[in-house]
């Protein structure tokens, strides 16, 4: 006989005990049923427990919600928002905030019509306060799902929303959403990215940039990159031409760059993002061709060579110089001698190489003829060809900063020395030829070794912006401790470091000694999972975040986990953890694109930052537990630490680093008594059996 239909079955958990399979009278009350819970874990005092959901938003049931289903639930906050109670609308609102990050929930509302419902709200200009932030908050949950398109958003919502941007005095809540909707809706429709063109201008942000809160300065500087990478081509060198204002430089070095300490991860990417875009402006030069035929371009080659040798610009003088103009373009070190226009036909890096020459001879003629003719009188086979590196070094430049390229999702690497000047590219080339001329130099190098020359000074430029120079002034310091003689000392002591020695008894030690480095690799990856780490929630990057952590247990048999409203700052108990998956469970760990959560997000298939940092625990029956860690090096210590809890091999390449590392320094320790003393290669050979053993004792 089946069960009455009021009575069901509940999985309910207690931290620290095993779940357990209650049945529930759904006519009892509610605090009946907490009390028949209690009981069952011998639990005193059931007037202060309550039972609370434990998947989705983490709610605690109450008499009027303990059986509501999604769709219920939106229906009934619904019908609460549109309600005349100004009370009873704000705790509807609250509600539809945090409910409206659930897919399902989303789905139930928005059929609903909810979205026009928030949208009219909006737009009829009467919500203030926190009744319009909690309003905002849900309108971008709801729209951040993807469910409805962006295109059907209003003129009159468009310019509501703006309208608080531009507001001088609006609250930061309201402004931070407000910032956030404007740049999902440019990002994500090529039609409302003209509508909020219309009503808002980079002139009109740049006062945001200027106040003390990073997240405010973050969302303003995400919305300019969203207007900046989707205006079209004319417009967007109208908006280079804001950007390179000096005025508008030193707002984001004084206000962003230097004045927030420590500038978080988000504005990192957000300035990153800007000199992307800002050098992806070369790529139209980079990517043009000389034509040898133009003659307003051949004049530009003949320029450079008029102020290198013609700097009394006397016409008599030139006109005698005609017949040497081939002897001249090979002084300039350029390959084509008759017609350099053909060294400018390849692209990259096209006419951008011209481009940069030009503004080194004018700007800095001194250096610039200093660094030709100081080449073109040598007779030792030992000249720098000034054009061949000029061309090859505006190459090398466009690929060191991505010129061309969209910018990387995750990546924090931007420079503030490039915020610091208007010409902040022509200026790093000036910079970087004259490394290249004093390398070349240092080298003694011939023709022959142009190719290592570059790759030194790649070498140096890399390590020089590796170190954060603040200004170019500090970029040429770096630079020139960097010399050639210095690279090659790196060089050695990075060689060093990770020598290998191939000797068979150095090879046979090493099979004995990684054993153990294994086992000591694997046990700080364990206590490293059992510390726990915290995880942010995949979403809109500009919503307010939301976080997760993961523990495993110190007997290295549960998987604890559960949210958090913030990111910690210390080691979070097991207690506050209400989740947890016993190890015995788990079926595998799958990466990347076999991740469940990375087939369901296809906008994320694209992106490789997120799916190098993607894992999963697949575990009985069909359920999984989805990951993205923050950096490559939590990715590697969980990745290691899951395998080695299923005894399988720690793949990862912080497990090969650290394997070599410490390898070789318990190699150097064993052998530091062998110090100077050559090693055989292989044993030394068995003597000659004695032709008697009457040598041995006799104990008799």
């Amino acid at each position: 006989m089946p069960p009455p239909s009021d009575i069901v079955k509940v999985a309910i958990e207690w931290p620290g005990a095993n779940a357990q399979l209650i049945e529930i009278d759904q006519k009892k009350p509610l605090s009946s049923i907490i009390r028949e819970v209690c009981d069952g874990w011998s639990l005193s005092g059931s007037e202060q427990f309550a039972l609370r959901y434990a998947d989705g938003p983490q709610l605690y049931i109450t008499e009027q919600v303990r059986w509501c289903t999604p769709g219920r639930a939106a229906r009934q906050l619904l019908e609460r928002i549109q309600s005349h109670g100004i009370d009873a609308r704000l705790e509807a609102l609250k509600e539809l905030a945090k409910l409206s990050a659930d897919p399902t929930f989303a789905g139930e509302f928005i059929n609903m019509e909810g979205i026009g419902t928030l949208g009219r709200l909006v737009e009829s200009g009467t919500h203030f306060g926190e009744m319009l932030a909690f309003t905002l908050t849900a309108f971008l949950e709801l729209m951040d799902h993807g469910i409805v398109s962006w295109d059907l958003i209003s003129l009159s919502f468009i310019k509501q929303i703006a309208g608080y941007v531009n507001q001088p005095m609006v609250d930061v809540s309201i402004l931070q959403r407000s910032l956030a909707i404007l740049e999902s809706m440019v990002l994500n429709s090529h039609s409302l990215y003209h509508r909020v063109a219309q009503e808002i201008t980079v002139g009109q942000l740049i006062g945001h940039l200027q106040v003390s809160n990073q997240e405010i300065q973050t969302y303003a500087i995400a919305l300019i990159n969203a207007l900046f990478l989707k205006a079209p081509e004319d417009r967007r060198q109208e908006m280079a031409g804001t950007l390179a204002q000096k005025h508008l430089r030193s707002i984001i070095l004084n206000h962003v760059i230097r004045g927030n300490r420590p500038i978080k991860a988000e504005m990192a990417h957000q300035l990153y993002v800007l000199q992307v875009l800002t050098f992806n402006l070369l790529e139209e030069r980079m990517m043009t061709k000389m034509d040898p035929s133009d003659q307003a371009q051949r004049d530009v080659i003949f320029e450079l060579r008029r102020i290198a040798f013609d700097g009394d610009n006397d016409p008599s003088n030139a006109e005698k110089r005609k017949a040497m103009y081939t002897k001249d373009y090979k002084m300039l070190g350029f390959t084509n001698h008759v017609n350099p226009a053909v060294d400018f036909t390849q692209t990259p890096p096209g006419m951008l190489a011209l481009d940069n020459m030009l503004y080194l001879a004018k700007l800095h003629q001194d250096t610039y003829v200093r660094i030709v003719l100081e080449n073109s009188s040598r007779e030792d086979k030992h000249e720098c060809p000034f054009g061949r590196c000029a061309i090859e070094l505006t190459r090398m430049l466009c690929e060191i900063l991505q010129v061309g390229e969209l910018p990387n999702e995750g990546c924090n690497d931007y420079h503030p020395m490039f915020f610091t000047h208007d010409r902040a590219w022509e200026e790093f080339f000036c910079v970087c030829i004259q490394l290249l001329n004093k390398t070349w130099k240092e080298m003694r190098a011939t023709a022959e070794d142009f190719n290592k020359v570059m790759q030194v000074v790649r070498e140096q430029i890399t390590r020089a912006l590796a170190m954060k120079p603040s200004s170019l002034d500090q970029l040429k310091s770096k630079l020139r401790s960097l010399s050639y003689s210095e690279i090659l000392r790196l060089r050695q002591s990075e060689r060093m470091s990770q020598d290998d020695f191939q000797s068979p008894p150095i090879i046979e030690l090493r099979e004995r000694i990684q054993p153990e480095i294994l086992e000591l690799i694997k046990q700080q990856r364990l206590n490293r999972l059992c510390e726990g780490s915290c995880f942010r929630k995949l979403g809109n990057r500009r919503r307010q975040e939301k976080f997760w952590f993961c523990r495993l247990s110190l007997n290295h048999k549960v998987l604890h986990y559960g949210d958090l409203d913030e990111s910690p700052q210390g080691e979070v108990p097991f207690e506050m953890l209400t989740d947890k998956i016993p190890v015995s469970d788990i079926k595998s760990v799958v990466t990347g694109k076999d991740c469940p959560h990375m087939k369901e997000k296809s906008a994320l298939k694209q992106n490789k930052e997120v799916l190098e940092l993607a894992f999963s625990i697949l575990y009985d029956p069909d359920e999984a537990l989805n990951f993205v860690a923050p950096n490559k090096y939590e990715y590697c210590i969980w990745t290691d630490g899951l395998c080695a809890l299923l005894g399988r091999e720690m793949g990862s390449d912080l497990t090969r680093s650290d394997l070599d590392t410490l390898i070789s320094m318990e190699m150097k320790l064993r052998l530091l008594d062998l110090e100077n003393i050559t090693i055989p290669e292989a044993p030394p050979p068995v003597p000659k059996e004695p032709s008697t053993y009457n040598f041995t004792y006799n104990y008799g």
